[in-house]
């Protein structure tokens, strides 16, 4: 996931967080909670189509899943997982996509490819909400199989989407564990789930300027940031020198940033990982602690899983409530 720990945003509003209940039912339109196959009758073609898209698009060009996983990440720590991310500014009111944090986000164009054919085949019957949900899941599970996680549907789409909401409920790449662990506690998700989510840092890049202070200015006397290992601190300089240029970008994590395994957990144990969110999971014992055991690759996939699970349900709109756009950038 690229650049800075906004990245694995958040925000608030009048929505309910929380885990949403999860059923075996079926169906496609009704219904209070998410369920599995929930368009099993009315458009059974939708996961499939999710998948060999996604599928293509990451074989192609593995770094499209980090923008995929990110995407689903900001989108449900604001306003809850109701694709609000997704829509165009319109007029005078600016959409969430237009804050600084967003402004580095991609996969737009996959996300309406999808769309797209999913139209063609069950017109306004399968959300945006779940489209991102579910291309997230299969970006991973392309990269690693082993990674792969159910994912209910029957979400719905938001019909607004503000600017304002934003900034101050993103983690930023500096946030201490304090601050993490708070702002995930908000969305109802505990320290398990922000270090397994942390794990998504194992793919995709980051920009320069999202953590050029921990290598040059970190008190504000020129200096580097202690925790950091120090030859790699060496490394990261030469690689994104002064002045920082806003193009230039690195691994978040270096020789494994196309693969989804669990080397971004054992940088991080050698003070080699690239925020300083990163390095504060090793100042909560609890976190220390979870961030050993999911070097372990079958405790990381599972942890993953569960915690895409849970923020994935934060917030949703079901039922009645919103609607299916048609488009997935405006609303009906």
């Amino acid at each position: 996931m690229a650049a800075n720990w906004g990245f694995l945003i958040i925000l608030v509003a009048l929505c309910v967080f929380g885990s949403v209940g999860i059923s075996n039912a079926g169906g496609g339109g009704g219904g209070g909670d998410l369920s599995m196959n929930f368009y099993s009758k009315g458009c059974r073609q939708a996961e499939g189509i999710v998948k060999q898209i996604v599928q293509s698009k990451v074989r192609s060009n593995p770094a499209v899943a980090a923008k995929l996983v990110r995407l689903l990440f900001h989108d449900c720590f604001v306003r809850g997982c109701d694709a609000s991310i997704l829509l165009d500014t319109v007029g005078s009111n600016q959409a969430e996509k237009d804050a600084r944090p967003n402004l580095s986000l991609a996969g737009f164009d996959v996300i309406d490819e999808i769309k797209t054919a999913v139209e063609k085949v069950c017109p306004r019957n399968v959300s945006c909400a779940d489209i991102l949900a579910l291309s997230a899941r299969d970006a991973v599970a392309t990269l690693n199989p082993k990674a792969f996680y159910n994912v209910p549907t029957g979400r719905r789409d938001g019909v607004v989407s503000f600017i304002s909401e934003v900034n101050g409920n993103i983690p930023g790449p500096n946030s201490d564990f304090t601050t993490l662990k708070n702002l995930f506690a908000s969305k109802g998700l505990n320290v398990n789930d922000l270090v397994a989510l942390s794990g998504a840092h194992t793919i995709g890049v980051a920009h320069c300027g999202t953590f050029s202070r921990r290598l040059f200015n970190f008190t504000g006397n020129g200096d580097a940031d202690p925790s950091l290992d120090a030859t790699y601190a060496q490394t990261l300089r030469a690689e994104c020198p002064l002045p920082t240029n806003p193009s230039t970008t690195v691994e978040m994590d270096p020789g494994s940033s196309t693969k989804f395994d669990t080397s971004y957990f054992t940088i991080v144990n050698q003070h080699k990982g690239l925020f300083q969110s990163d390095a504060a999971l090793l100042t909560d014992t609890v976190a220390a602690r979870i961030v050993n055991q999911l070097r372990n690759p079958s405790s990381f996939s599972s942890a993953f899983g569960r915690s895409m699970q849970k923020m994935s349900a934060i917030g949703v709109l079901v039922g009645n409530a919103g609607e299916i756009r048609k488009q997935c950038h405006f609303v009906n």
